[in-house]
Parts: C-alpha cells; structure tokens; sequence
C-alpha cells in the first residue's frame, strides 16, 4: 500500500469540485472561512476554477474539466493534498479524465465522501494508494470546529491519532441562517453490536485492511473498469478485509438485494467484519428496518457487524483511510474506536 506524505505546517492544500460545486451565498461564505481556518492552523488553500460553479442538475463542469483541474493539482508541486469541495451525483463522468499514471507516481492525499467514493475507491483498489473517506471542504468551515475536524487535520498531518466515537451526532439535516454553523447534535451516538454475530458477548474486537464508502455510489462503480476490489481483496486477503458502509437513499429491500449481489460475487469472502454508518435516507416497504435489511444478506458470515458507526451522511463523521489498516473495537458501553497501522 502506498501512502502519500502527510502534510505540514506551511503546506498547501487544494480544493477542486470532483462533482457537484458551491454557488449559494452562505456556501461560499462557508469557504471562505474554511480557508482562513485553516490559514490559522498554518496552511494556505487554493481553489480550482469549479468550485464556485454548479449548474441546475449539480455539475460543477464537464467531467473532462472536473478531471483537467484534479490532475493540474496533482501536477502542481506546491499542493500536498487535495480536499474534495461537495459530494453530487456525477463524479463518475470525470473518471476517465484522471491521470491515473500522474497520481501514483506523484500521490496526494485526496478527501471526500458521498459521491467521492467513486474516486477514492479506485485509487485504492486499483491503484493501490491510500486515500480518506471523510469531509467535504465545507466542514473545515464551521466557526467552531468539531472534535471530528480536528481529528481529520490530525489524521492529515500523520499524527498517531485513536479515534474515539462521539458523544452526539445531528440526526436532521437542517437549514444554515449564517453559513458558519456547527452540528446540530441532538442525538446520543451508540455504536451496536449485532448479537447474532457477537459470540454472545458485549464487546467486539477485529483488524484488516479498510475498504468502503457510500453503498449507492459503489453499486453503480461495480464491474466497472474503475472497480479493482476483486484484486484488492485478493492482494491483501492475508490482511483480511474490514468493510466500512453507510447509504444516502436506498431502501431496506433494496439494500437486502445489493449486499446479496456482492456477497454473491465475491466482495466480502475475506471480511473480518463489517462497519455500518448511520443512513441518511431510509424506508422501507416490507416493515424491515435497516439493520434487519443489512443481516438478510450478511447473516451467513461469522463476522461481527457495527450500526450506528460515526461515518457518512449524518455527521460528524470519523476520517476513515481506506488502505489501511484498522484496530477496531467496539465495547459494552457502545462506545467504538478506531486505530489505524500505516
């Protein structure tokens, strides 16, 4: 596995809108404090051409842009690593643009989540360079930043970090008045062993190699040729494998039959465990509920299976490395960490 330099003090970070970018006001306001934030904390930021463009469907540009302006950061030796601006739903159009040569000769950190999965999953599976599964640029643009945004600027700057879930997420999303605000957290975070694969005990314990991100994105990815799990897990099925999910909008019988389909081809033969973050949207037509949805298709495995995991849709979230591996634990009080080994 391969992993980027981590950044420093006096470095450069790069903003680039890999699918959707920010026009509203108060979004880019959020910005602009973001950047200063992070001039605080001694780092300078510049921005792509696109990521104060979004037309009506979510496009910050055409992919073969989106592409062009994420290679000119891989490209240009001032940047360390890159942040991706806002998630969408069209990142897939830029993947045939990347550099993919330039990036592992040169590799970057690059961030993102929601839509970004489609990019960070294969960097890591096919190119074998580790990348984050974590914020979007606008996150670093809370006044008051969130233990979680600290933690993800450590994590970045390669300092030895456990990270510990939190005490409350935000379960609604909701409306911003100043652009600047925080989570909302209203809800107390509790990580959930599931008892059919606890080995009747109220603790867990597994490591393996992290791979991951957005259930809806990764569908779509599959047997794509920007998919390389199949040679990830083989590459490293020594290591043995921890999958980390969480979905924007899928359904409980949908849900049932995608985990079925890449159970069925192979994804999840070397899992020492799975990792769920919270959903965002979720029903069901059938009267099952989430974690019912989940078990119908990974019951057979005798692998412990987390709920309620501090990643995804519903902040805040944990910076989750795909490529590396991870120490995770889970004990009786529902408090969960996270180690990684680099």
């Amino acid at each position: 596995m391969i992993y980027p330099k981590f950044i420093k003090k006096g470095d450069i970070i790069g903003v680039t809108a890999t699918s959707d970018g920010v026009n509203d006001e108060l979004d880019i306001k959020r910005f602009e404090n973001a950047k200063m934030k992070l001039q605080e904390k001694g780092y300078d930021v510049i921005f792509t051409d696109n990521v104060f463009k979004a037309d009506s469907q979510g496009r910050s540009s055409l992919g073969s842009v989106r592409g062009e302006e994420f290679n000119g950061l891989l490209s240009n030796d001032i940047v360390s690593g890159i942040i991706a601006a806002k998630g969408g739903n069209f990142l897939n159009e830029m993947l045939e643009y990347v550099d993919y040569e330039r990036f592992v000769s040169n590799p970057k950190w690059f961030q993102g989540y929601s839509d970004n999965t489609g990019l960070v999953h294969t960097l890591t599976t096919k190119y074998d360079v580790a990348t984050i599964y974590g914020s979007n640029f606008g996150e670093f643009g809370m006044n008051d930043w969130h233990k979680s945004v600290n933690d993800n600027l450590a994590i970045l700057e390669g300092k030895n970090i456990t990270q510990t879930s939190y005490d409350k997420y935000q379960h609604e999303l909701t409306d911003r008045i100043t652009g600047l605000e925080g989570y909302e957290c209203d809800t107390k975070v509790e990580w959930k062993i599931d008892k059919r694969t606890a080995k009747k005990s109220d603790s867990i314990e597994m490591s393996g190699r992290l791979i991951g991100g957005c259930l809806d994105v990764l569908l779509f990815l599959q047997g794509t040729q920007y998919d390389g799990t199949q040679e990830f897990i083989e590459k490293y099925k020594e290591d043995g494998i921890i999958w980390y999910l969480e979905s924007f909008d899928i359904s409980g019988e949908n849900i049932m039959m995608f985990l079925w389909k890449l159970r069925e081809i192979g994804w999840f033969k070397y899992t020492k465990g799975f990792m769920f973050g919270r959903p965002l949207f979720y029903k069901d037509f059938t009267g099952t509920d989430y974690e019912e949805a989940v078990m119908y298709a990974l019951g057979k495995f005798d692998v412990p299976v987390i709920f309620d995991c501090d990643f995804g849709h519903r902040g805040p979230r944990m910076t989750m490395i795909n490529g590396a591996i991870a120490n995770v634990k889970c004990d009786k009080g529902n408090v969960g960490t996270i180690e990684y080994r680099l």
